[in-house]
């Protein structure tokens, strides 16, 4: 009898255990995260060769800080060349929207007209001799000779003619199409080259600190290649992971306090800004024997206090905050 009233508390006393673990308070939760600093590596957009290097490792840096020049002198260069073909361009796409001018119609005009003259006197000329030529008084040759001359004058008159009523007529609408095409080409280059010019200038895109150099003034550097690694001192995320019967205790806007090895008296304070809508096994950074098969779900809370003693990776301690 004894037996079976002691076998009977021991499964009340479980019983109660688990149900007591079931319903146990949100504030007495804890999760188990680390420390995630975002680092970026910093690259000239354009290639050339290192001026000058301003910063180095373990510098402070703010945004918009100058961190190193390329010698400008060659994106000068190409500048200029840019800025004077735009000019040359502008200067023919004017003269084509505005048409010839007056000057050049009158002296076609007058052309036309020395022409036109031209080619009567030969016609009267070839006249003379074709009445010279039936009764034998030229000959053959001089014949054929006025009648050549009186053939290229007219053809004068022809190219005369068409030369005014161009002039008149103006510039064709697919020849102003393209010179417009070509003005904004133009303009493109120009913009590309002084954007080229201010890219041989790298500055941080954001407070952080210099983690690496790859440059020294005097090398050649490539479009791309890495010159500096920036670690962002701001934002300062932690990277947490919650089981699912507590995951409705940390939704997003869920008020955190964050505690680390290093000052265990004096927490942090973080909100739960994103919880991942996919479950994942715990990783292995944050695992503890009883959890190794567990699946959880993802936090990212965004720490509102950071100060230097936050470093990538290290452990943090999750509470909700009373």
């Amino acid at each position: 009898m004894k037996q079976r009233i002691a076998i009977l508390a021991l499964l009340l006393t479980l019983l109660s255990g688990y149900l007591w673990w079931q319903s146990r308070p949100a504030d007495g939760s804890i999760l188990y995260g680390n420390v995630d600093i975002r680092d970026v590596n910093l690259a000239f957009r354009v290639g050339g060769r290192v001026s000058e290097v301003l910063v180095d490792e373990g510098d402070i840096i703010k945004a918009g800080q100058p961190l190193a020049r390329l010698d400008p002198v060659p994106l000068a260069h190409q500048r200029d060349s840019a800025r004077a073909n735009l000019a040359a361009i502008e200067a023919t796409n004017t003269l084509m929207h505005k048409g010839y001018r007056s000057e050049e119609t009158d002296r076609a005009r007058a052309e036309l007209a020395a022409a036109e003259a031209a080619a009567l006197e030969a016609e009267q000329q070839w006249r003379r001799q074709s009445a010279l030529a039936a009764t034998g008084a030229i000959s053959r040759g001089q014949l054929d000779s006025a009648r050549s001359q009186r053939d290229q004058t007219q053809a004068q008159v022809r190219s005369a003619r068409e030369q005014l009523g161009q002039l008149e007529t103006g510039y064709r609408p697919e020849e102003i199409a393209q010179s417009d095409a070509q003005l904004q080409g133009a303009k493109a280059t120009l913009a590309s080259a002084e954007l080229a010019l201010a890219d041989a200038v790298l500055t941080a895109p954001s407070d952080g600190i210099l983690l690496t150099r790859a440059i020294e003034t005097g090398s050649m550097v490539q479009p791309g290649a890495t010159a500096f690694n920036l670690s962002l001192t701001a934002p300062v995320w932690v990277r947490a992971y919650v089981e699912e019967p507590w995951l409705g205790h940390f939704p997003s806007g869920a008020r955190v306090t964050l505690t680390t090895d290093s000052r265990p008296d004096k927490p942090y304070h973080g909100v739960v800004g994103f919880v991942s809508p996919t479950a994942e096994f715990t990783p292995k950074s944050v695992e503890t024997p009883d959890l190794r098969t567990h699946l959880v779900y993802r936090l990212r809370i965004v720490v509102q206090d950071p100060d230097p003693a936050l470093r990538q990776g290290m452990p943090v301690t999750v509470r909700l905050a009373p």
